[in-house]
């Protein structure tokens, strides 16, 4: 797959570092090659309706890279655990956390068949065995349990939770990836379920406000779908 020209690497880079991550020049590779297919299959299948390079590496990628510190904090070792992308599209944040947090299991899930074969052909050219993708509705989604269920622009809160309770892990945690402070929605939330963090990111070039909203099951309470 050609390179993408030397400035874009650059500026991703400097993401990376602002963000204090650590990557090393493979996975600035794979991400600049994911951006790449994100832009091809963009023009035939409409993964996503940013269009422009520099938007997409700033409002896709460094929004997607500034979760991968927190949830690092959060799970701790990530060697073997399991997240699952809930509403995934072109693999947003799916992808992005499995290049880099390799030891991490991720499995992206949409209901959009395209989508899900977009995230298959990532996984197979960017060599990333630790990525899978599900063409699935997830409430009818079963297997294995998550330590994290993640999502970006899927749904409200209440929805997010009720509709994946059941793939959630014993003390599993939920992240949800807003743009500002969602009170109304945190209100709207069933009594099983608590917030326990609202934490606000600053994005690298970026001057919209983002936020990770934390929630796990309250003490003692059940969360089905």
């Amino acid at each position: 797959m050609p390179r993408p020209d030397p400035a874009e690497r650059g500026a991703l880079e400097s993401i990376v570092a602002a963000l204090g991550l650590a990557a090393g020049p493979e996975q600035i590779d794979r991400l600049q090659d994911y951006l790449a297919l994100l832009r091809r299959w963009n023009a035939t299948y409409n993964l996503t309706a940013v269009r422009d390079p520099a938007q997409m590496l700033t409002q896709h990628l460094a929004d997607c890279l500034a979760a991968v510190g927190p949830l690092r904090r959060q799970l701790g070792e990530t060697a073997g655990r399991r997240v699952v992308d809930v509403g995934s599209g072109g693999g947003l944040p799916g992808v992005v956390l499995a290049v880099m947090l390799p030891d991490l299991q991720v499995t992206c899930v949409d209901t959009v068949g395209k989508k899900a074969a977009f995230v298959r052909q990532v996984a197979a050219e960017l060599r990333l065995p630790n990525l899978r993708a599900e063409h699935a509705r997830v409430e009818t989604l079963r297997g294995p349990t998550a330590d994290l269920i993640v999502s970006r622009a899927f749904a409200s809160l209440a929805d997010f939770v009720r509709l994946t309770g059941h793939l959630l892990s014993p003390g599993g945690v939920w992240m949800a990836m807003k743009g500002k402070r969602p009170d109304d929605e945190i209100a709207q939330l069933p009594d099983g379920v608590a917030v326990f963090h609202v934490e606000p990111l600053q994005i690298p070039g970026l001057a919209a406000e983002r936020c990770l909203v934390w929630l796990r099951p309250a003490p003692g309470a059940l969360v089905h779908s």
